[in-house]
Parts: structure tokens; C-alpha cells; sequence
């Protein structure tokens, strides 16, 4: 395996994790209000009200991606990939708030290890 390969296949161990970490997160909520759909390397949410969040990894980039509110953000892991921020903004917080601004209220993700 050349070192990009090996790049590659740790990035995506790793991404992989945290998206399905965000998964089993989310998937706790009803069914009516919070849609969840893993298909490959995309994770959609879907409110009953018809809003969207979608987070998905980008290999080539070395990030994981995602999309709500009319927004985008760009993801970088740390060295454990535990964490996974852009600029002040971490992952799971930013999904938090997210789905807070969808609800209208407070929401917090349990989110269990690897």
C-alpha cells in the first residue's frame, strides 16, 4: 500500500467512526421529527418539517462536510479523530445548534466512543 492509500484508509477509519457515531446520536430521536439515512458515505437528516442536514466525509479534501440552513461547513480532524472543527466551529457542537435552531429548543447528542 503507498502512502496515500495508507492516508486514505486511516482518513476514512476515522470518518467513518465519527459519522456513525453522529448516526447512532441521532437515530434516538422519533422517527416523525428526525429522519436519519445513512447511504454510503452520506449521512442525511431529514425533520418532519422537511429541513435537511447533510454530513458526509470528503476523501480528497481530508474533511467531513456538512450542509443545513443555508450553510456549509468544512470539518478537519484532530490527531485522535475524536474531534472535528473548522476555525471555532466543532462538529458535534455545530450539529447541536443545528438542530436547536430546527426544534427550538435546547438539543444535546450523546455521543458514545468509536
Amino acid at each position: 500500500m503507498n502512502p496515500r492509500e495508507k492516508q486514505d484508509a486511516e482518513f476514512d477509519k476515522i470518518a467513518e467512526a465519527m459519522i456513525r457515531r453522529i448516526e447512532r446520536a441521532v437515530s434516538t430521536f422519533d422517527p416523525d421529527e428526525l429522519e436519519v439515512e445513512l447511504s454510503g458515505d452520506v449521512l442525511n437528516l431529514t425533520t418532519g418539517s422537511g429541513q435537511k442536514i447533510v454530513i458526509n466525509r470528503h476523501r480528497a479534501a481530508r474533511q467531513i462536510w456538512m450542509a443545513a440552513l443555508r450553510r456549509a461547513w468544512h470539518f478537519d480532524p484532530d490527531t485522535s479523530g475524536q474531534l472535528w472543527k473548522t476555525g471555532d466551529a466543532e462538529l458535534v457542537t455545530q450539529l447541536e445548534q443545528v438542530l436547536s435552531t430546527l426544534f427550538s429548543r435546547t438539543v444535546k447528542l450523546s455521543m458514545g466512543g468509536s
